[in-house]
């Protein structure tokens, strides 16, 4: 596991954009997983101005997206379809077909979480997987458990991740209670792993992931046995981290 030591999080923003360019550039056909939530808007923003710069070309990348909230239909301001579309698919030049997020109003889920498992792999899997990392250690929706789960799945969410996301929401009621998210396996056959914090609130889990143990009550310290991670953090979000 390799960190990069960010200032701050515009500073952290192009380090992780970088990264993900240059897998663009090195494969322009390249399957990239990718991720919601505040922390990555900036690191979309940065690709965002290297694609109107004529620096990048999405045009053959495939994309597939981490979770989505059980319930909330692709066109739901607050859906993780939508956060793509207006965040980064509807400035760039990829084509929509190819990107994959998970379909929210799924009737048979266990079915249709089978069929993105199985759809991610027949693409080759991840050639780079982004990933935040929730304050309490969660990855995608993978929430402290017994157990690390393998697939695609539905996942009541925790209280603790149901009150940071009602920011969003126009009352903490309208939050949705479960969701759907790439499992540890999935998120693991990634070849390479983009994991991005900042801010104190992330600390403990940043030094948890990459200095505690590897149990499932800190989901993310899955990552340590991934030979292929990099942590892009600025010094908040490092505070408890050994400097290196």
């Amino acid at each position: 596991m390799r960190i990069l030591r960010a200032k701050d999080y515009d500073d952290m923003s192009r380090k992780a954009a970088n990264i993900i360019a240059a897998q663009v550039q090195l494969k322009p056909d390249c399957v990239l997983g990718l991720a919601t939530g505040s922390t990555p808007i900036g690191t979309y923003k940065n690709l965002v101005a290297a694609y109107e710069a004529g620096d990048l070309d999405f045009s053959e990348v495939k994309s597939y997206n981490l979770d989505e909230y059980r319930g909330l239909p692709g066109d739901h301001d607050q859906s993780y379809r939508y956060f793509m579309n207006v965040n980064l698919f509807d400035h760039v030049n990829i084509d929509k077909a190819n990107t994959h997020v998970p379909d929210g109003l799924m009737e048979d889920y266990e079915a249709a979480c089978a069929e993105y498992d199985a759809a991610v792999a027949a693409a080759g899997h991840q050639d780079l997987q982004l990933l935040g990392i929730g304050n309490n250690g969660h990855i995608g929706f993978n929430e402290p458990c017994d157990s690390f789960i393998k697939g695609t799945h539905c996942v009541d969410l925790t209280e603790s991740t149901i009150q940071a996301n009602s920011r969003l929401f126009d009352s903490i009621d309208d939050v949705p209670r479960q969701a759907y998210t790439m499992g540890i396996g999935t998120i693991m056959g990634a070849k390479m792993i983009l994991v991005i914090a900042n801010g104190d609130a992330k600390a403990q889990a940043v030094h948890d992931m990459c200095y505690g143990p590897v149990v499932p009550s800190c989901p993310a310290s899955i990552l340590q046995l991934h030979p292929n991670v990099v942590v892009v953090a600025d010094e908040a979000a490092l505070a408890l981290c050994p400097a290196e």
